[in-house]
């Protein structure tokens, strides 16, 4: 039971240090370590060493510092234009998708009308119209993909 108090004593030192204690647990501490010389001990090594730690102002080298502020300017400034080709990209997807809804009637008549001249049945020029709308996406996953492996390849060390 005695090691238990001790323990306790010991969280509450290091809770007083990190959080903060509430009144009842100040005085309880307080209380244990009038009457324990190690805790005592233990409380006053635990301020000095935290008291050490705030004190030390670490130093830096002048060119690190200067390199550190650089990357971060640039990378910085990279998310900004990534953020502004992003809009364009949504702007740009919108104004695809409005027209593409403003078209697919007109679009849908014209494969109508080019199955019935060419006396296609009627599943083919369907898959038609379905893959007019697929195609673009599709080449566009393509160009990416593969611009995206030219440009990995580009960057590897060989």
């Amino acid at each position: 039971m005695r090691d238990d108090i001790h323990e306790r004593a010991l969280e509450l030192i290091d809770k007083r240090q990190v959080e903060g204690l509430t009144a009842e647990e100040h005085n309880e501490l307080e209380a244990h370590l009038e009457s324990c010389v190690q805790c005592r001990k233990q409380a006053l090594a635990t301020e000095r060493a935290l008291r050490a730690l705030r004190s030390a102002a670490p130093r830096f080298d002048v060119t690190l510092v200067l390199t550190t502020q650089m990357r971060a300017r640039i990378r910085a400034r990279e998310l900004i234009e990534n953020a502004a080709r992003m809009r364009a990209l949504w702007i740009s997807c919108a104004f695809s998708w409005v027209i593409g809804v403003v078209s697919a009637p007109l679009l849908w008549r014209g494969f109508e009308w080019m199955g019935q001249r060419l006396a296609m049945p009627k599943a083919v020029w369907i898959t038609g119209f379905a893959l007019s709308w697929v195609a673009p996406a599709v080449v566009a996953a393509a160009v990416i993909a593969w611009r995206q492996a030219r440009g990995s390849s580009v960057t590897e060390p060989r």
